[in-house]
């Protein structure tokens, strides 16, 4: 499994005007291929190949007065510029053709001198090394002081310099990391994610909502008008912008690595894990907007994701129009909706339910029917006796679209 690791890293100032060098050329020379390309479809011209735009916009513009200034950077560094600008294309036409599944990709667009993140990659053809006494060396840039909090697992196969909005530095190694799993453990978990609580396992226990952005709401508030009161273009705007950039990047922080502790923690401790298949992106566009991009649930499940397959652990996603709120988890019954403020409900049938915990057991259910037993048939759950007023009524038809009752948490 490839993973990524990030340190920070401290240039000199000398080795920052070398850096920002280097994030300059390589901005232009994927503008440049974005260009010839563009004109190309204009003019009904065939697509320009991946050797001939490197031809064009590296080795040739080199020798021109123009753009002989590439010369003073790594020339690894304008290739993977080259190739990011591949991929893009590469991205967009199978979003198009149907071959990418998820969200439409729109088409490469020009990169801006303004953009608060600046990024460049070295691979192994760039000769990058570290040291023994723990410095990065980068061609043409020099030796880098890097903090290391933790040992590399294996030897790195390029890394990324990168530059974000709060004007911090960070090498980022992508290394093939073995896998290490854990031993077995007995017990299964399913998750409810919410707004109140972040998180509800199916064994009861809840997990309260941090609200990290929320919580830095009234700094961020603060920080921003002053920012508002500055003049455009002047230093101190320029220093406002970075202030706040921080205030945000310590949000971030903060919350990746609550996330990681957790995530963490589920993983050791459950041999498998179910979860909602949620449609952040919808919920997104709510009234909870807000508080749905401070849960940051799709970061989350993506740590679950990428952490059960490193050690061995069971990982899956339910139907999203799955009705784990309103189905009573002992009988299987399917009420209508209720509104929010209950939290807590009593089935025909006896079983007194909260709200939440029901929900999660719910998931804990659909995805063990939904995992392939050890003989890799589908487990299913036994079939439930249906009421006599529910004979001969889809089980769906009283719910057309999801609910969201278990997400929507108040």
């Amino acid at each position: 499994m490839q993973l990524r690791y990030n340190y920070r890293v401290y240039p000199t100032p000398a080795q920052q005007d070398a850096l920002a060098r280097a994030f300059g050329c390589a901005r232009v020379v994927f503008n440049d291929g974005l260009r010839i390309r563009q004109s190309a479809h204009e003019d009904g011209l065939p697509h320009v190949s991946d050797g001939e735009l490197s031809k064009r916009v590296i080795t040739e513009a080199k020798k021109t007065p123009q753009r002989a200034w590439l010369s003073e950077v790594s020339a690894v560094v304008l290739q993977q510029a080259l190739a990011d600008l591949n991929t893009a294309y590469r991205n967009f036409f199978s979003s198009n053709t149907g071959r990418r599944k998820g969200r439409k990709v729109a088409p490469p667009r020009f990169r801006s001198r303004k953009d608060n993140r600046q990024a460049i990659r070295f691979t192994a053809n760039a000769k990058f090394k570290l040291l023994d006494n723990g410095r990065l060396r980068l061609p043409k840039v020099g030796d880098l002081a890097v903090r290391w909090s933790r040992a590399l697992p294996a030897e790195p196969t390029s890394v990324t310099i990168i530059k974000d909005a709060a004007g911090r530095y960070f090498a980022s190694f992508v290394v093939a990391a073995p896998d290490q799993p854990l031993p077995p453990a007995r017990s299964e978990v399913g998750i409810d994610l919410g707004l109140t609580h972040f998180a509800v396992l199916s064994d009861g226990t809840k997990i309260a909502a941090p609200k990290f952005l929320r919580r830095a709401a009234r700094k961020l508030r603060r920080l921003q008008q002053n920012l508002s009161r500055k003049q455009p273009g002047s230093a101190n705007r320029t220093k406002a912008v970075v202030k706040v950039a921080k205030a945000h990047a310590r949000v971030a922080d903060t919350r990746r690595d609550w996330q990681h502790k957790l995530s963490t923690r589920i993983i050791r401790d459950n041999q498998a894990v179910y979860v909602e298949d949620l449609c952040v992106v919808g919920l997104g566009r709510s009234r909870l907007a807000k508080s749905v991009h401070d849960a940051g649930w799709s970061q989350f499940l993506a740590m679950l994701e990428y952490k059960a397959a490193r050690y061995g652990r069971t990982f899956g996603k339910i139907d999203r129009f799955a009705p784990t709120s309103r189905t009573c988890s002992a009988c299987g019954r399917i009420d209508g909706p209720r509104p929010l403020n209950i939290r807590t409900w009593t089935c025909p049938c006896g079983a007194a339910h909260d709200r939440d915990v029901n929900a999660a057991t719910n998931v804990l259910a659909a995805g063990r029917a939904e995992s392939p037993n050890a003989c890799g048939a589908q487990v299913r759950p036994a079939p439930v006796p249906a009421q006599r007023r529910e004979a001969g009524i889809h089980p769906d038809a009283a719910c057309s679209t999801r609910s969201v009752e278990g997400t929507f948490a108040l």
